[in-house]
C-alpha cells in the first residue's frame, strides 16, 4: 500500500491551498499546476516493495514552493498597499503611520 507521511501530506495540502488563492481559474483542479503537484506527490509515494532513497525530498520541495508562493502573495499585497503613488501630503503620511496633525481635534 502506498503511503505519504503526515508532514509531507500537510505540506502538499498547504501548497494546493496556496495555489487556489493565487490562481485565476474557477476550477483549480483542472489547472496544469495542480496536476503537476499531484503527479509529483504520486511519484514520491513509498510502497512496501519500493524503498525511497530521498524520503523527505517531496516534503522539502513542497515546503520550498509553498514558501515562494506565500512570499510572492504577501509581497504583492504589501506592494499594492504601499506602492508609490507619487508625492503624498503630510496628512496622508501622518494617517498612514497612525499620527494626527496638531490642528486636528482629538477624539
Amino acid at each position: 500500500m502506498a503511503t505519504v507521511n503526515k508532514p509531507t501530506l500537510l505540506a502538499i495540502r498547504q501548497l494546493l491551498s496556496e495555489v487556489r488563492r493565487t490562481g485565476t481559474q474557477k476550477k483549480v483542479k483542472d489547472s496544469i499546476v495542480m496536476q503537476y503537484i499531484l503527479n509529483e506527490a504520486r511519484k514520491h509515494m513509498t510502497t512496501d516493495e519500493q524503498l525511497c532513497k530521498a524520503r523527505e525530498e517531496l516534503k522539502y520541495t513542497a515546503q520550498t514552493y509553498l514558501c515562494y508562493l506565500q512570499s510572492k502573495r504577501k509581497y504583492n499585497e504589501i506592494n499594492i498597499e504601499y506602492a508609490g503613488r507619487g508625492e503624498r501630503s503630510v496628512a496622508d503620511t501622518a494617517n498612514m503611520v497612525g499620527f494626527k496633525l496638531p490642528h486636528e481635534p482629538k477624539p
